[in-house]
């Protein structure tokens, strides 16, 4: 099993940063790290991820050249800077541990509110 811990969410104003961090446990080799976040009345979307093989990233089009993940690889904890943050990106940020032919896990999410 996969156990996740996000932190880091917070109030901040437009235009403001943040660093999400998702600490990672249990049996994690091999797994792929993704960000998602769900904003009340709407379905949950993709953000990012991370390939665990080669360390690339992709991003949602809406985050791209604003956020960026990175993972320790020491700590087993990957990361998710946001910069110039828009009121848009208020929601409940979460991360998934996914693996082909595993279960996937999630964490309990962390809530970022950006105020105009």
């Amino acid at each position: 099993q996969v156990q996740l811990v996000e932190s880091g969410g917070g109030l901040v104003q437009a235009g403001g940063s943040l660093r999400l961090s998702c600490a990672a446990s249990g049996r994690t080799f091999g797994y792929d790290i993704g960000w998602f976040r769900q904003a009340p009345g709407k379905e949950r979307e993709g953000v990012g991820c991370i390939d665990s093989s080669d360390g690339s990233t992709y991003y949602a089009d809406s985050v791209k050249g604003r956020f960026t993940i990175a993972s320790d690889n020491h700590k087993d904890t990957v990361y998710l800077q946001m910069n110039s943050l828009k009121p848009e990106d208020t929601a409940l940020y979460y991360c998934k541990a996914a693996q082909s032919g595993r279960p996937v896990y999630w964490g309990q999410g962390t809530q970022v509110t950006v105020a105009s």
